[in-house]
């Protein structure tokens, strides 16, 4: 890949997040690779309940590492029962429904799971505490998480073998991991931050056992505080995050990421039901901040692809297409016009 293609996608990209609306998995992927040709993604349908959320859909990639459904959430158990059935069975229709409609397809194409550290700060350990309070539990989690996931990306590339595999790996609640503020479960306290060398050591293998098995790495968050300079050091080759969110005070460890060579992809429209803007306005914070770190116009189109801020399983249908027809729009006009409006 050479300098003026140092992505897997092409200039003026677009796409989506992850989640859908919907139930089908048939019409989800159809409307996807109708919407999204050069850059779609396997769509995820929480809509269908426990086990298609993100907790759970990541939950049937795990590996010697089971987890049910309890009143307060996911929680590890001894063994697999039919809350793990029903996360593995969805999954596997969806990745049928993959490999039905993408027959003869080249070209980049996205698969999601939570991250380790999401996981962990969300599933709890059968004392009914989150998994960040144990780390020798952690430890094993990221274990199981890597071995799962590479599995998947396996299957994945085993269903569409001419496609590239970017590997995206949701963590919105990194920074809460980092900055000790996931809730205890009691609710009235907050676990111990965890070490960052830690976080960063973990995440490295992953990424690294990613690029590896020839995925390319990238992390999706689109919580405040995202910390783009332990992803950058961690080895992730993109960071998608949510362009409303950003501060000037993100400004330098992103433009350091991009000089080394990162892609972004930028969220910039709105994920649940809401007023549109024009394209020409969706899209000026993204050329806002290309501005602000200081690099050539012309080259955000190559480096940055534009994407709804989350996931849209909680818009409408319609509201959900209107989205990624405003994400082309606002692509073609930074492809155009890649200077903010003095």
């Amino acid at each position: 890949m050479n300098e003026e293609q140092r992505h897997p996608w092409q200039p003026g990209a677009y796409t989506g997040i992850g989640s859908w609306p919907g139930t089908d998995p048939g019409e989800a992927i159809r409307t996807i690779l109708g919407e999204l040709p050069h850059l779609p993604h396997l769509p995820e349908l929480p809509g269908r309940g426990p086990g298609a959320d993100m907790i759970g859909r990541t939950g049937a990639l795990l590996v010697e590492l089971p987890i049910e459904v309890q009143p307060s959430g996911w929680r590890v158990t001894q063994r697999a029962g039919r809350d793990l059935t029903r996360a593995r069975s969805f999954l596997s229709w969806d990745l049928d429904a993959l490999e039905e409609h993408t027959s003869g397809y080249t070209g980049p194409l996205k698969i999601q799971a939570t991250g380790p550290w999401t996981m962990a700060a969300s599933v709890e350990l059968r004392n009914g505490e989150k998994m960040i309070a144990d780390l020798g539990a952690v430890a094993d989690l990221c274990e199981s998480f890597r071995e799962g996931l590479l599995a998947h990306l396996a299957e994945v590339r085993k269903r569409v073998p001419e496609a590239t595999i970017l590997v995206q790996v949701d963590e919105p609640s990194l920074p809460a991991v980092l900055t000790g503020s996931v809730p205890t479960a009691s609710g009235y306290g907050r676990l111990r931050a965890v070490d960052r060398v830690l976080v960063e050591e973990r995440l490295r293998a992953l990424f690294s056992a990613i690029d590896t098995a020839g995925g390319y790495p990238l992390v999706h968050c689109c919580a405040p505080r995202v910390p783009v300079d332990l992803l950058r050091r961690c080895g992730a080759r993109a960071l998608s995050l949510d362009a409303t969110r950003l501060t000037r005070e993100s400004d330098e460890a992103i433009g350091t990421a991009v000089e080394s060579g990162v892609g972004l992809l930028l969220g910039v429209v709105p994920a649940v039901d809401s007023r549109m803007s024009p394209p020409v306005d969706t899209v000026e914070p993204v050329r806002e901040l290309w501005h602000r770190i200081g690099f050539d116009p012309e080259h955000a189109t190559r480096d940055v692809v534009i994407t709804p801020v989350c996931g849209l399983a909680g818009a409408s249908p319609r509201h959900a297409r209107a989205a990624l027809d405003l994400c082309r729009e606002a692509a073609r006009v930074l492809r155009e016009e890649p200077r903010p409006r003095q």
